[in-house]
């Protein structure tokens, strides 16, 4: 089998229109049903999911969880969360699997854990690709995405989109069973 893979020479947003390029094409050639999307403001989630709308595809969006940033605060403002609904799409908000009870034990204890190894292992391939793995753990945690399925996750660094992977989707709790199967996009540096 021959895949086309898509090579960035850097990181960033701007590479956001060859990853949903990249992604529909994944979807239309190879029937994949389901497509997570890393959205921190929306306006990722809310262009994949305007993309994808009335398609028989189950589109989920992955926000930053509340308090992200600061206690009691969410990046994605409402208007934007229920426009992304309004085209069918999911939005979850949830725990982040690698900025959990360990991040606050290192920062105070100065020592390294389990998952932050796992992340920074993840990192080797690229912020986004760390991020991909990540959101489609949390999809099937929530059970917006079913366990065992192709997945196709789109994310990136910092803003908008760099990175399209396909995943066989796996729960946190058995992360050892997540597989990235495919490299659709990602940046070199």
């Amino acid at each position: 089998m021959e895949r086309k893979v898509i090579y960035f020479e850097k990181a960033g947003m701007e590479n956001t229109s060859a990853c949903l390029d990249a992604a529909r094409d994944a979807i239309e050639d190879r029937g994949y049903r389901h497509i997570v999307i890393a959205s921190t403001t929306g306006e990722t989630g809310l262009l994949f999911s305007e993309t994808f709308k009335g398609l028989l595809i189950n589109l989920v969006v992955v926000t930053h969880s509340y308090g992200f940033k600061e206690p009691n605060t969410h990046e994605m403002p409402d208007d934007l969360r229920k426009k992304i609904e309004s085209y069918g799409a999911k939005v979850f908000t949830g725990p982040m699997l690698t900025h959990s009870i360990e991040t606050a034990f290192s920062a105070k204890f100065s020592g390294l854990y389990p998952t932050l190894i796992v992340a920074n292992t993840l990192r080797r391939f690229g912020e986004g690709a760390k991020v991909c793995c990540e959101i489609v753990m949390m999809a099937v945690d929530a059970g917006i995405i079913p366990e065992g399925e192709e997945v196709v996750a789109v994310a990136g660094t910092a803003k908008g989109a760099d990175t399209v992977l396909v995943l066989k989707s796996a729960a946190s709790k058995r992360f050892l069973d997540l597989k990235v199967l495919e490299i659709l996009a990602k940046p070199r540096g």
